[in-house]
């Protein structure tokens, strides 16, 4: 055994033996060799405000799940778990823990399967996908609740790839979930299982090209930027960008918010090809182009970057430090495992079951997720959240609406949490 192989076996037994031996109320997921450097400390106090700090938290569902906390100094606080989403970090939700820890939470959040300082998981593209599965992930959340010495939490928060996590938290456990908040991507509900087909066959699929075949086809050719991320070249694209990670991460997050103006959304007619090629191409993308070529275009200009106060350079370099040591393959499984359909058969186990416990929704009003799955925002009203209490399409914010709009973010959670 060379001493690479050998420094990973005992990378191995350590995380696996320490998780097994553990104590817990769930049967864990068995840990595995890291490929990203697990010997990782915690942030810098100088990356974070005053009132949070960086830890660790061993024998999560076989990980070693980095934590952002606020709140910690008293005991028996109710508690809050806030959930990220791609490419973001716990770091994502810095400028809103503190207001949710003055008004008494306990505030946990994580780095999620797949990113930042959390260890446990593979960035191999060629690795098992099973653990990256929803509800494994939310095994993840219970398992760091748990660790915390909390058997519920008042509520989940999740945005973007966070959001339908927590709502599938909510729907899965809503003894754990007391309330939810999803943001930036409206959770449009479970899969369904055929019904009543023994005297009534199902009809059979529409023949022909398929909607992503008709993006291709079209006199402008695209693709959906979900199908694009199940790619092996996305993430060498991103990761080793021509215009450097750094810019990159700048230009995708500028594409994406408010301040590009262009960004002026509404909602679809329909799931066609035709209807999807009027969203940005940060969602449909030119066909021949990746992702870092399609950002560039679209690069702010240094007066911009220096008019920005919501992403300062400081702050991109966070950003830029953990998605330079990690890459993005980590995030981009759970897109690959979407669309492999594993796990699908679990999740239909929850057919017809809504979220029930008190829920609200947030984004920019200059997001387009908010319209991206076409129906998904009406059908997340209208029949799977029963106790839907508010939406609010924040102005001034594009897709990143809690760093964008930390102040009236947080203002929206409080009120929220006050009437609950």
């Amino acid at each position: 055994m060379n001493q690479h192989s050998r420094r990973r076996f005992l990378q191995y037994t350590a995380v696996a033996g320490s998780t097994l031996t553990l104590p817990g109320r769930l049967a864990a997921q068995v840990s595995i060799p890291d490929t990203v450097d697990p010997g990782i400390g915690p942030y810098p106090d100088s990356w974070l405000p005053e009132g949070v700090r960086s830890r660790f938290v061993d024998g999560v569902n076989g990980l070693r799940m980095h934590v952002l906390e606020a709140g910690y100094e008293t005991p028996d606080r109710p508690a809050l778990v806030l959930l990220h989403g791609f490419p973001e970090l716990a770091y994502s939700w810095r400028n809103v823990m503190t207001p949710l820890a003055d008004a008494g939470y306990h505030v946990i959040v994580p780095d999620l399967r797949g990113y930042g300082r959390t260890t446990g998981w593979s960035s191999d593209y060629d690795t098992d996908l099973t653990p990256f599965r929803m509800l494994n992930k939310v095994r993840d959340v219970i398992g760091l609740i748990y660790a915390f010495g909390h058997d519920h939490v008042a509520c989940v928060i999740g945005h973007d790839f966070g959001s339908p996590l927590a709502g599938w938290c909510a729907l899965t456990r809503p003894d754990i979930f007391r309330a939810v908040v999803m943001m930036s991507a409206p959770f449009g509900g479970v899969p369904t299982i055929p019904f009543d087909t023994i005297d009534n066959p199902p009809p059979a699929p529409p023949e022909g090209p398929g909607i992503h075949e008709n993006l291709a086809n079209l006199p402008r050719p695209r693709k959906h930027y979900q199908r694009y991320f199940t790619t092996r070249e996305a993430n060498d694209n991103m990761w080793h960008a021509e215009q450097g990670l750094s810019d990159f991460i700048r230009a995708y997050y500028h594409h994406k918010s408010a301040d590009w103006e262009q960004n002026q959304p509404y909602r679809l007619a329909a799931r066609t090809a035709e209807e999807w090629a009027k969203m940005p191409t940060y969602y449909i993308m030119d066909l021949a182009e990746g992702m870092a070529e399609t950002v560039a275009h679209h690069m702010p200009a240094p007066e911009q970057v220096a008019a920005n106060d919501w992403l300062t350079g400081a702050e991109l370099a966070v950003y830029a430090e953990e998605f330079g040591r990690t890459g993005f393959q980590g995030g981009l499984n759970s897109y690959r495992m979407g669309a492999t359909g594993i796990g699908a058969a679990e999740t239909q186990l929850y057919a017809g079951k809504t979220i029930d416990q008190p829920s609200m929704f947030i984004s920019g009003a200059s997001d387009w997720g908010t319209y991206q799955s076409p129906g998904n925002f009406e059908r997340m009203q209208e029949t799977v959240c029963t106790d839907m209490r508010a939406v609010h399409l924040v102005e001034g914010a594009g897709h990143w609406v809690q760093q964008e709009q930390a102040e009236e973010t947080s203002r929206l959670l409080l009120e929220f949490l006050e009437r609950l």
